[in-house]
């Protein structure tokens, strides 16, 4: 009899710790989400919903569209106002590859039947963008140049981190999920190619990113 009841008491206790080790999983999983959320939050990138209401398929789809749209503008701009030869060609560089991945996403759009939504945070990128937009057009030469590449350097950083804590998690089709992995290692290549233009345009800034206090 005493033997039984050690037997249940032991079942018991492994029934339990496996409990709190998939408590500790789903914990440390929610941690790590609502870190991403808080920390894009403070970007100004993703609106405070989404740490209450993840993004859906159709939202993730007008959240890619916006901010691909976004710096294909700024790209745009930028080649009526600069004479830098490098912010020339990055932001020519940018007109290309997110104009292609616009194109892919809205191909993928219709394959999948997935009409964007606008979100809380689409709209934000937007209001966001018209503020941005119309201090880059006040204005010129090497002040120019200066914020429009420390602009980028910072909005492909919200991008990329967007993408991998919270875009990527919560995309349930499988399709979507790849197309973002796929734009994810695109977006960091431009991370790193907008940090060597600012390292000549605006080497104090690039400087403060690499060694931050």
């Amino acid at each position: 009899m005493v033997n039984k009841d050690h037997r249940c008491s032991q079942a018991m206790q492994g029934r339990h710790r496996k409990i709190i080790k998939g408590d500790t999983r789903i914990k440390s999983s929610s941690v790590l989400v609502l870190s991403a959320v808080a920390l894009l939050g403070s970007l100004g990138f993703v609106s405070e919903s989404v740490a209450q209401q993840p993004p859906s398929d159709a939202n993730i789809g007008a959240i890619v569209l916006a901010a691909n749209q976004i710096d294909i503008d700024y790209g745009k701009l930028a080649l009526t106002k600069s004479k830098n030869k490098e912010v020339l060609d990055f932001a020519q560089q940018m007109i290309t590859d997110h104009g292609a991945v616009q194109k892919s996403v809205i191909e993928l759009a219709g394959k999948l039947h997935l009409t964007p939504v606008e979100n809380d945070t689409s709209n934000s990128l937007k209001t966001k963008s018209v503020e941005v937009t119309a201090k880059l057009k006040s204005l010129q030469g090497k002040a120019f140049d200066k914020y429009y590449i420390d602009n980028e350097v910072a909005y492909h950083k919200q991008v990329t981190d967007a993408i991998a804590g919270v875009l990527i998690p919560n995309a349930q089709n499988g399709e979507l999920k790849a197309a973002l992995q796929g734009a994810q290692t695109l977006f960091l290549v431009h991370v790193e190619h907008a940090r060597n233009v600012q390292a000549t345009v605006d080497p104090a800034a690039a400087h403060e990113a690499k060694n931050p206090k």
